[in-house]
Formats: structure tokens, C-alpha cells, sequence
């Protein structure tokens, strides 16, 4: 996931989080505690639903990981190859550095994820993420 989220402090008002998350329905929760171990990041929660989830947050951490596992992926590839380049583009600047061509990468990268998302409800349009990144007149 590539997320912006929204501030009370600070002068962005804003903030961008990166997040690979792993979903399993719990009655077959070990295979992520596996791949929790084998990264050695990572917290593991249970959901209402019956799922459980293995999420990791950061940009370096997320960039690494996907370094890795990007080649092994079948599924979400495209996915997986934005929020990697988006994480990239977050771990070398500042949130406050990145120019309108920055926020305009990142904002295709959150288009690109959405698209290939299962959810339907909470989808952002294009122009909504431009109008919360301030690039819009």
C-alpha cells in the first residue's frame, strides 16, 4: 500500500506510508509468522474477520524487501514494482524536498496500486490525490 495519510501537525499537513501487507485466514497463520522470521520485520494482528494480517511499514524496509522479492513474485507484480520505485523516491528525499514532478510520480504510483486492488469503496480518483498533494489550481 502506498498511503497518504493526513496531519494536524506539521507544515505538509500530510505524510506518505508504505506498507506490504500479507493477509492470511488465521487458521493458517504460520506460514506468516515464517515469513516474519525469515525477514525479521514485521508485526503480525488478528483480525475481526477472521483473517490475519503481516504488515510492514517504512520506506527503506519496504524498498529493501521488494529488491528482493520482486524477481519471485507472480501475483501484484506491477504493484509490487510501483511501490517499490515510490518507496525509492521516499527514502532519498525529504517529504518536504519533493518537487510538484515528485508528487506527480508519487501520485501515479497510488493510481497504479489502487487499480490493481481488490477493494472498490475507498478508492481515491486521480484528481482527489492531486487536490490533497496540493497540485491542483
Amino acid at each position: 500500500m502506498l498511503q497518504i495519510k493526513k496531519r494536524k501537525d506539521g507544515k505538509l499537513k500530510r505524510r506518505f506510508m508504505c506498507t506490504i501487507c500479507f493477509y492470511q485466514d488465521s487458521r493458517h497463520e504460520k506460514s506468516l509468522y515464517w515469513i516474519r522470521k525469515i525477514l525479521g520485520i514485521g508485526y503480525i494482528s488478528r483480525r475481526n474477520d477472521g483473517m490475519t494480517e503481516l504488515r510492514i511499514n517504512g520506506f527503506k524496509q519496504v524498498e529493501e524487501i521488494l529488491h528482493d522479492l520482486i524477481p519471485f513474485i507472480r501475483f501484484k507484480k506491477e504493484q509490487a514494482r510501483a511501490l517499490y520505485n515510490a518507496a525509492n523516491l521516499l527514502n532519498q528525499k525529504d517529504s518536504r524536498l519533493l518537487s510538484k514532478k515528485d508528487l506527480l510520480k508519487l501520485a501515479n504510483f497510488i493510481i497504479t496500486i489502487q487499480k490493481n486492488n481488490y477493494i472498490t469503496q475507498k478508492k481515491k480518483t486521480k484528481a482527489d490525490i492531486l487536490k490533497i498533494l496540493g497540485l491542483t489550481p
